[in-house]
């Protein structure tokens, strides 16, 4: 009970700042239950007056709520599904910056990490560069065979981890009362979306499963002549602490320096869209988070990605899907676009492949009559899964990611090189995937890979055998004896039969002392 009014207290504040923000000044009333409808016109009045578009005051009132509801902005512009396309696309622009916390407090988060003082650790340490909802950045020196070398370390916020846990209880509340009122929050399953969310903070707020996830990118990408991550220090890497080697390079957002500097800006767009889609098909492992501010071109012309706090997966059933979906748009194969989807599982049987391919040529044959520069991938992508929707197709979370991805890394492609054609830039890596993978060779590979799990799968049965033949025993027993608790467990379930009863007598008490007041009344 008293957990329920605290969830309720900051939801209730957090209603308020949303309120006075204008966030709710654009929607339709007549759409809303009376109850809703009265909210709606209490909280206009007490609306800020504000200039801003209504992805401004969203997202003002995100930043004032705190590091929790920044990330719950940036979590919910990959769930269109959720919150709607245009509220996603809103979100998109919602910028993780917050103000830096201070220097002392990270020098002891340093210090605690690595049990000794921040001198043994660092040369150098120097202010905030940079500083998101989690972490902050720091640049720093430290002492190597060759020299001093510049590093990038990136502190944990301290009491972030607390903080986040209070805010995502009052979220998972809202879901679970949100779901049993309503058949529409069922079906967004926001209580499935809480608890994702949750999970995914979680592994933001381990700096070491960064360091992981950047070391697997290294390993993906070392033979890749423009893309590339900055080394981890893994002597100077704990929960809360993440220590990067240092990039002296230019923003891929800052156009005019790159040309000062004498970049291709064209390679340099090609090379972004054809690094996301080997990382995506090749390695089914991917940075989800490529805007700008993440994206720095070193001094080689390379392509150097940083903040690795979000990244994306695809298993190798995604990773055909993506491909020949794909390429059946690039050669206008939509009968084969539509099979996939059959062969994937994503669309039930029951619906009829013809009609499925019909409808996919109704998205695919408006780009044929485009010119290059205005097809996008992204959008594509966005339509195709507003179509599966009418063909009973279930959200696949992991494919939204990859579609909200796309779309930025498209932005920055094309604030690169506005002319970009996406599809002839996009055609040699996903015809390099499908000649592998579906080709003679990719047939050869799968026979091999099939063989070697049969073998695996023989090499077990004898084990499953074994615990078939205890299963069978204990079930003939259990027929035959009956089930046989032990002492403890037959303790507790008297204990929690005794409590039971104790509050069923109380209940009882209450309700016959209710009664006779009620009689009492009457007389």
């Amino acid at each position: 009970m008293i957990s329920a009014l605290t969830h309720s207290v900051r939801l209730l504040r957090a209603n308020y700042v949303f309120a006075r923000e204008g966030v709710f000044s654009d929607l339709d009333p007549t759409l809303l239950p009376f109850p809703a409808r009265v909210g709606l016109r209490l909280a206009r009045l007490i609306e800020r007056p504000s200039k801003a578009s209504h992805a401004g005051r969203l997202a003002a009132a995100l930043t004032k709520l705190g590091p929790t509801y920044v990330k719950l902005g940036q979590f919910l512009a990959t769930r269109p599904d959720v919150v709607g396309a245009t509220v996603a696309h809103e979100l998109e622009s919602l910028q993780d910056r917050m103000p830096p916390f201070p220097q002392a407090e990270a020098i002891a988060t340093i210090e605690r990490a690595f049990d000794r003082p921040l001198k043994d650790v660092f040369t150098s340490f120097g202010p905030a560069v940079a500083a998101a909802s989690i972490a902050q950045v720091h640049r720093a020196q430290v002492q190597t065979d060759e020299g001093l070398k510049q590093v990038a370390v990136k502190v944990l916020r301290p009491g972030i981890e607390r903080r986040f846990r209070i805010d995502q209880d009052a979220f998972a509340f809202a879901a679970r009362k949100a779901e049993s009122f309503s058949a529409e929050a069922q079906r967004l399953r926001l209580v499935e979306t809480a608890a994702t969310m949750r999970r995914s903070v979680a592994l933001e707020m381990d700096l070491r499963l960064e360091a992981a996830a950047l070391s697997e990118m290294a390993e993906n990408t070392k033979d890749d002549p423009d893309f590339r991550v900055p080394a981890v220090d893994w002597d100077r890497t704990a929960k809360d602490v993440l220590t990067l080697e240092w990039i002296d390079g230019t923003h891929l957002s800052n156009r005019a320096a790159l040309e000062a500097k004498g970049y291709d800006l064209k390679q340099l767009a090609r090379a972004v869209i054809q690094s996301f889609l080997r990382h995506a098909l090749r390695d089914g492992f991917f940075h989800a988070d490529m805007h700008p501010g993440n994206l720095f071109v070193d001094r080689d012309g390379r392509i150097v990605a940083v903040d690795f706090g979000i990244m994306g997966r695809l298993g190798a059933k995604e990773r055909r899907f993506l491909a020949e979906i794909l390429y059946g748009f690039i050669t206008r194969n939509y009968r084969r676009t539509a099979e996939v989807h059959f062969e994937a599982g994503y669309v039930p049987a029951h619906h009829s492949v013809d009609d499925f391919a019909q409808a996919i040529r109704a998205i695919g044959e408006p780009i044929h009559k485009r010119s290059a520069d205005e097809i996008s991938m992204a959008k594509l992508l966005m339509l195709l899964f507003e179509v599966t929707g009418l063909f009973d197709m279930r959200t696949r979370p992991e494919l939204l990611l990859l579609q909200k991805t796309m779309v930025v890394v498209e932005g920055v492609a094309r604030s690169l090189d506005p002319k970009l054609d996406m599809w002839t830039t996009a055609d040699p890596v996903v015809r390099e995937w499908i000649e592998r993978h579906l080709g003679p060779v990719g047939r050869v590979a799968g026979a091999v890979e099939g063989t070697a799990e049969v073998g695996r799968f023989m090499g077990q049965v004898p084990g499953l055998l074994s615990r078939g033949a205890v299963l069978i025993e204990q079930l003939d027993a259990a027929t035959r004896n009956g089930i046989v608790l032990s002492p403890e467990t037959v303790a507790n379930i008297g204990r929690a039969e005794a409590r039971r009863n104790r509050w069923t007598a109380v209940a009882l008490w209450v309700i016959a002392a209710l009664l006779v007041y009620i009689v009492w009344l009457i007389k």
